[in-house]
């Protein structure tokens, strides 16, 4: 029998947070796995739903449009920025940077591997697709820049703006073109070492960045 979206709501916090994030993970490759095999537009919801063992209402629950599954774990993904992007004592800026830039991408490469390239092929192809994209990387780079101003105080408004620009069209960048190539798991976390190692070349010329805190 499908599942609901109420169906752990009797679980633990920690338990029942697991579980969601497993029914969206799997809502979300079941549907890049039948837009590979059958077709974005000839896929539809209630397929979706039927490979991913939930009903068309969880489905909803998770995603609201057929759009929005496309995005689910690069959505996941830069959620976690925010959260990982947190100065701890002594640390620079830079460090702070690079180690959730790291911790982001090692959970990224991990999901959706034989799907990269129908992602990435989904949102190139489709015009739709690709100004949603856009828009997800103008608004990540926007908050971004804030959260470099709150790490930086006295980071200067055009370095917060290059900064954040650098490091997600960077980033942006090489993860499309390791999805869209075929990389294998090693291969593409050598490729995102790499970027970040550019990245945070470029931005060390920014000094507010490289000071480390009180």
């Amino acid at each position: 029998m499908h599942g609901t979206a109420d169906d752990h709501d009797s679980a633990p916090p920690g338990l029942r947070e697991r579980k969601k994030r497993r029914t969206r993970q799997a809502i979300a490759t079941a549907a890049l796995r039948l837009f590979a095999e059958r077709g974005y537009e000839e896929t539809t919801i209630a397929e979706i739903a039927a490979a991913a063992d939930v009903s068309p209402r969880t489905f909803f629950s998770y995603f609201p449009s057929k759009e929005d599954v496309v995005f689910a774990e690069i959505d996941d993904r830069l959620a976690e920025v925010s959260e990982q992007l947190r100065r701890t004592p002594g640390e620079t800026p830079m460090e702070t940077i690079r180690r959730s830039v790291i911790d982001v991408l090692a959970a990224l490469v991990a999901e959706h591997g034989e799907y990269g390239a129908v992602q990435i092929a989904l949102i190139q192809e489709r015009p739709g697709l690709r100004a949603q994209a856009l828009q997800r990387m103008l608004n990540t780079q926007e908050q971004i820049e804030a959260l470099l101003r709150d790490l930086c105080p006295d980071l200067a408004e055009i370095d917060a703006v290059a900064a954040s620009g650098v490091a997600i069209g960077g980033m942006q960048a090489v993860v499309a073109h390791c999805r869209r190539e075929g990389y294998d798991p090693l291969s593409m976390r050598r490729a995102l070492d790499r970027a970040v190692d550019i990245v945070e070349r470029g931005l060390a010329s920014v000094d507010a960045l490289t000071r480390p805190s009180r």
